[in-house]
């Protein structure tokens, strides 16, 4: 099984899709005039205007489910597994995903907000609706859908529930199965509350776990203050082979800091639009610029965070793709270990428990957004027909891909969600690029109103010449009729 999945991987995985990745962030970055630096201010001020309706979440809480969703495994394991794959180098290549990415989160949450639609009273929307409504692809859309509904479904849960496991197993010595029937049961809890309930878990759960775990790495950093200029100046050195020791794996750099990156924070991957598209704003653009900062969140802090620990304390090996190590310095499998022992060796008697604890609030959190994610493909997959049957169907296989994720090996875990990541991360690239101009359109006209000095922002697709935007249409309608 392993060797058929780690086959399908570098298939899909070949330097095309790094390759696409990289170019499509840095195409959407130039086209808006690297916006992610433009506007940051401002999306700081949007994370917390407006709120929530009876269809749809606050921009925040769409945040916190996206956040939930990005901020997991990926930040503690994933930033590990880089590095020991790929060398200190990987994580320049991981920030530089991460803020050309941000573009491309911008781009592909602006559309799931372009062309929602309003569910059994609850926003939905994401690639599925908009290949759909702004291709005019039915079988292109309900390719992505089928395919999301099975990697975050089925392949993706797995890899969060085998760290939490991994790390409660390393810290308290707690039996694998014992960990998956507890989270199998409080996971199930809050999946059958449906994504209210989601909304206002993460809400609370995201914000707690990733201040607490920045806080903790600012302490190390500050105990180690003196060797951080070496770390940052290791960290550029190696990315372009400037360093003598990983000279010979800049391609494995590259490679494992993009995959890595993608996968931690899901830019272009097609995740992020489908909360993004649940937020209840009065113009496209500000969940955007919204969903667009999560990025930073993810990457730039907790992934640096995790990346600066393990560095900085030694607590790592870079493993040498011809056999062997460049770089062994201690006994421990590629994984949550590293930043176990990272935090351990420098707060002793408290870092392997706590980043046990944070691996269980992070990986819970995205098995969450995970659930939210595929029940929104299931809906649009049986749109006008009656879709419980399946979603209580896809609530039970979450459960079961959650269980048997704690009982599996990581190496079958991570190449299953590679390979989820990897095929959605290919169908909603094309898509977006292709799909480009309304995002760009909105992106104008919000900045326009904004210059004016606007505060009740609108957005009227059919004077900016964008078509299949129903639900703004009828929203449109229905303020005139009131106001005539």
């Amino acid at each position: 099984m392993a060797e058929i999945v780690g086959i399908l991987n570098g298939f899909i995985w070949s330097k095309a899709l790094i390759g696409l990745c990289l170019i499509a962030g840095l195409y959407f970055s130039f086209s808006m005039r690297f916006l992610q630096v433009r506007h940051f201010k401002h999306m700081i001020k949007l994370l917390v205007d407006g709120g929530d309706s009876d269809a749809g979440v606050s921009s925040f809480q769409a945040l916190a489910i996206s956040v939930s969703g990005r901020v997991g495994t990926g930040n503690i394991a994933g930033v590990a597994t880089a590095i020991g794959l790929g060398g200190p180098g990987a994580i320049f290549w991981m920030w530089m995903i991460a803020f050309l990415g941000a573009g491309s989160a911008y781009v592909e949450s602006v559309l799931a907000q372009i062309y929602k639609e309003e569910q059994e009273g609850e926003y939905r929307g994401g690639p599925a609706y908009y290949i759909e409504k702004g291709l005019n692809m039915k079988w292109y859309s309900l390719t992505f859908a089928i395919a999301t509904v099975f990697a975050v479904g089925l392949f993706l849960p797995g890899v969060q529930s085998n760290s939490i496991a991994s790390g409660l197993e390393n810290a308290f010595g707690l039996n694998p199965m014992y960990t998956g029937i507890g989270l199998t049961a409080l996971l199930g809890l809050i999946v059958f509350g449906g994504v209210k309930r989601i909304g206002k878990v993460a809400e609370i759960v995201v914000p707690f776990m990733a201040i607490a775990y920045i806080i903790v790495a600012v302490i190390i950093i500050g105990m180690n203050i003196t060797k951080l200029p070496e770390v940052i100046s290791l960290i550029f050195k190696s990315a372009f082979s400037l360093e003598p020791a990983f000279a010979g794996i800049l391609g494995m750099a590259i490679s494992w800091g993009v995959k890595r990156g993608i996968y931690s924070n899901e830019a272009g991957q097609g995740t992020g639009p489908q909360a993004a598209a649940a937020a209840e704003v009065d113009h496209p653009a500000k969940q955007g610029l919204v969903q667009a900062f999560s990025v930073y969140i993810d990457t730039l802090f907790v992934c640096s965070a995790t990346a600066f620990m393990i560095l900085i304390s030694g607590t790592y090996n870079v493993e040498n793709g011809a056999g062997g190590y460049i770089v062994n310095n201690i006994n421990a499998k590629i994984g949550p270990a590293y930043t176990q022992m990272a935090v351990e060796s420098n707060l002793p008697g408290f870092g392997n428990y706590f980043v046990a604890i944070s691996l269980l609030f992070f990986a819970f959190t995205t098995i969450m957004a995970y659930y939210y994610i595929a029940e929104t493909n299931v809906a649009y997959i049986m749109k006008n027909k009656n879709g419980k049957l399946l979603i209580n169907v896809l609530r039970i296989m979450i459960l079961a891909a959650t269980f048997y994720g704690t009982i599996k090996t990581a190496e079958l875990a991570w190449g299953l969600g590679d390979l989820g990541v990897g095929v959605m991360a290919w169908l909603n690239i094309i898509a977006i690029i292709l799909l480009r101009k309304p995002a760009f359109i909105a992106l104008k006209d919000y900045e326009e109103q904004k210059k004016l000095g606007v505060t009740n922002f609108e957005f009227n697709p059919s004077k900016l010449g964008i078509k299949g935007a129903e639900f703004w249409d009828r929203k449109n309608k229905k303020k005139k009729q009131i106001v005539d």
